[in-house]
């Protein structure tokens, strides 16, 4: 659900969480951190952001730490930075915030230039929160979570891979392609966008599979209901080794088991906006949708 609170929330432990590549967002991170400080809230620093932060003086502390301690978690960095704490956090249950260094971000969507403004209101308890569900993979034995999507896909071949898909044990197609996006609605406007599945509204229970580059034309974008089990068996001829799963663009497992299980994640992921948001509107800025006609 989707809501408006009015009632302030102590958020009195915040953890800090900066982007985990490029350049360290250094004014920023040390902007927020006086002006949490200030409010008299106790700041917990990422501990790999800690380590590329050179001369400051925040407690350092491992994302299950902040996990543990922390009533709200603040992701400096994009969207790619939002998804690695989503799946660190999602267990603690610790809402997410997340300000955004560069381009409109459609998950990290506070600008860094407007962020102390922002946050005053977050704190006066003017927000809306969001959840939202993740994926969780069965890859040889192992688990992994994904915020966005879970591929699997040709690698280091010119030909395609053979895949069977199941739905909740039934068979549901078998199809020669480079691969299959099983995404979130989160994940609707990231990979499977491009590889021409549809939206999904982000609060919808619904997954979204979407072939890569199929063989055959007909087999198209499905979207099945989000407490559905995928099953899929890497088939025919190809070879151990020559397909990967990719969760969120961020790991990469080679396959050793012919079987992929990709279910809901038990956990939520809980995002706090700020007041007035709308998906509708980064829609319309992240894909040059036209405004309303003059």
């Amino acid at each position: 659900m989707t809501g408006d609170k009015t009632m302030p929330l102590q958020f009195q432990t915040i953890g800090v969480i900066g982007k985990q590549s490029g350049a360290v967002p250094r004014d920023t991170l040390l902007q927020l951190a006086e002006f949490l400080e200030g409010n008299g809230q106790r700041v917990l620093l990422e501990e790999a952001t800690s380590k590329r932060l050179w001369n400051h003086h925040m407690e350092a502390a491992s994302l299950a730490q902040i996990g543990q301690s922390c009533d709200l978690a603040i992701v400096v960095g994009g969207d790619g930075t939002l998804l690695h704490s989503a799946r660190g956090l999602a267990d603690y249950g610790v809402p997410l915030l997340g300000i955004n260094l560069g381009r409109l971000g459609f998950l990290a969507d506070i600008p860094s230039d407007g962020m102390l403004t922002i946050l005053n209101q977050v704190f006066s308890g003017h927000y809306q929160e969001e959840q939202r569900f993740l994926l969780q993979a069965e890859i040889n034995g192992q688990t992994f979570t994904a915020f966005n999507d879970v591929v699997i896909h040709k690698w280091n071949i010119a030909r395609m891979i053979e895949l069977e898909t199941y739905i909740d044990g039934v068979f549901v197609e078998s199809q020669r392609s480079d691969g299959l996006i099983i995404a979130t609605p989160t994940g609707s406007t990231a990979y499977a966008l491009s590889g021409g599945g549809p939206l999904l509204q982000p609060t919808l229970n619904a997954i979204v599979m979407v072939p890569i580059c199929p063989h055959t034309l007909s087999n198209r974008p499905i979207v099945l209901g989000g407490d559905s089990k995928v099953e899929l068996l890497i088939g025919g001829r190809t070879e151990i080794g020559h397909a990967r799963a990719t969760c969120d663009g961020q790991s990469s497992i080679p396959l050793r088991s012919k079987r992929v299980t990709i279910a809901k994640y038990e956990s939520m992921v809980r995002l706090i906006h700020p007041h007035g948001h709308n998906h509708f509107h980064i829609l319309r800025a992240k894909l040059g949708w036209s405004g309303h006609p003059v």
